[in-house]
């Protein structure tokens, strides 16, 4: 028993150690990283836009990650009129951020400096009224509902079932009902977002031009051409290349070089 009381005590304290080394390590970027940023921020000021962006792409070396970081790494290489780096910094900034109002204004004037003006294929009601109530929450927000309306319904239940007067009881059958019925709606969201999220595989072509092709081979025809800052989605891969999806409907194959996937 002894020895079982020290083995457990052993194991504690290397748990404590660990937790003590990975917060060091933790404070130790922080304090390398901190520095770096303000360092890119006044190269920036003093229009030193490629010293910025080295400054700044060593914090992203660090494995730090921030919407503001990707905001001025936009801002930089927009500056340096690098247009699908810029829209690709700003697209990552609004992933972290999604409502911040100057991600949106900067990353609409990288837009519209794009070379691609691409008409998006018109939306049925049905896609406005699914995406209308989808993106009230992410994928985890649904899964989150699910679990708080499944408890609500047993809740409901258990009250309606235990109760003796059947004013309580109806009101309660009637509580359960529309609890179930939420969740199964609750329910289909989030297995919606769940395949909405699997599939969404949005890139930035980052080749100043691009040859679409037919299949994945140099020697295949050529459909259309992309340029530098156009969004695309991937649909498939096939070794080095990747299938896209334009915003019109359009698709081909692309080498994977050409892109940067958000």
């Amino acid at each position: 028993m002894r020895g079982m009381s020290k083995i457990v005590k052993n194991r504690n304290y290397l748990k404590r150690a660990f937790v003590v080394f990975v917060l060091f390590l933790s404070m130790a970027g922080f304090a390398q990283n901190g520095p770096l940023f303000e360092q890119g921020k006044e190269l920036y000021k003093a229009e030193k836009y490629i010293e910025a962006v080295n400054s700044w792409m060593k914090v992203l070396e660090n494995n730090q990650h921030s919407s503001s970081l990707y905001y001025n790494l936009g801002n930089a290489h927009y500056k340096l009129n690098n247009i699908g780096a810029s829209i690709y910094y700003y697209e990552k900034a609004l992933l972290l951020s999604p409502n911040d109002s100057d991600i949106k204004n900067n990353l609409a004037f990288a837009e519209n400096a794009r070379v691609d003006d691409i008409e998006p294929l018109p939306k049925t009601i049905f896609y406005k009224w699914y995406h209308s109530i989808s993106d009230v929450f992410t994928f985890d927000g649904w899964a989150m509902a699910v679990v708080v309306f499944s408890m609500s319904f047993v809740l409901l239940f258990l009250i309606y079932y235990f109760s003796y007067s059947e004013g309580k009881k109806r009101l309660f059958f009637v509580s359960a009902l529309f609890s179930i019925l939420v969740l199964g709606m609750t329910l289909s969201m989030a297995f919606s977002t769940y395949d909405d999220t699997i599939n969404d595989q949005p890139a930035i072509i980052f080749s100043e031009s691009i040859e679409v092709r037919e299949a994945p081979s140099l020697g295949s025809e050529t459909t259309f051409t992309l340029h530098e800052g156009t969004k695309v989605q991937i649909i498939a891969r096939d070794t080095d290349w990747v299938r896209i999806e334009i915003a019109n409907g359009k698709d081909g194959w692309i080498p994977v070089t050409d892109l940067k996937e958000l």
